[in-house]
């Protein structure tokens, strides 16, 4: 997984993610209430491993991809799942401050996106060393797993992002859930929603919509 976009609508921000899995993992438990350290998120949970690909509380919204930069070599076995590290971030205090001292020794890699309302940021470990990356909140953003998308399809997807772009003079909710559902339909390979031999394929797609009086809500759509 995944596929994710950030963009600003009139009245908020947007942030939307489509889940990439494979067929045979259990299906996810959706989106409900959680309390964790104190904190009460909101997210969709992954029955497997406890964790999850997109979270928010009241101020905070975060979304994991698998992978960093480039296409990594899998190993047989990690410490933790990703899926549990995003949930160790949102439960914390301070994001971007727990993320500068976690060890993840022996962590697959991967890519975060956070939003805190007022910055967003790109948060990576790709095995070696972690990075933070504080973005323009004033553009629009793509982001395609590396792990299922090769460096031309990631940049042929952002092609397709930019003309999104220019053909919506107006940018809402439903205009970017539309792109996320149908962009390159017929291409089940790397198109928005892909579908690979029923082994791999687009399970959900999941927006968070970040309102200009502060408020924060989740829609979520199973395929």
């Amino acid at each position: 997984m995944c596929t994710v976009t950030f963009l600003a609508t009139q009245n908020g921000f947007c942030l939307t993610s489509n889940r990439d899995e494979k067929t045979s993992r259990a299906t996810a438990v959706p989106p409900q209430l959680y309390k964790l350290n104190g904190k009460t998120i909101y997210f969709p949970k992954d029955p497997k491993a406890g964790g999850t690909w997109i979270a928010h509380d009241s101020e905070n919204i975060i979304i994991l991809l698998n992978g960093a930069q480039e296409k990594h070599i899998p190993k047989p076995k990690y410490r933790k799942s990703r899926g549990l590290i995003a949930l160790d971030l949102i439960a914390s205090e301070s994001i971007l401050e727990t993320w500068k001292t976690t060890d993840l020794t022996d962590i697959e890699p991967f890519t975060i996106v956070l939003f805190d309302g007022n910055g967003l940021y790109q948060l990576q470990w790709n095995e070696i060393e972690k990075s933070i990356l504080h973005l323009d909140i004033n553009i629009a953003h793509i982001w395609s797993s590396s792990t299922l998308y090769s460096a031309s399809i990631r940049t042929q997807r952002k092609i397709w992002f930019e003309e999104f772009l220019e053909q919506n003079d107006t940018i809402s909710p439903e205009s970017i859930l539309n792109f996320h559902q149908f962009t390159q339909k017929e291409n089940q390979e790397f198109g928005l929603q892909i579908n690979r031999n029923n082994e791999l394929k687009t399970v959900s797609i999941t927006q968070c919509f970040y309102s200009s009086d502060g408020s924060i809500t989740m829609e979520y759509l199973p395929l």
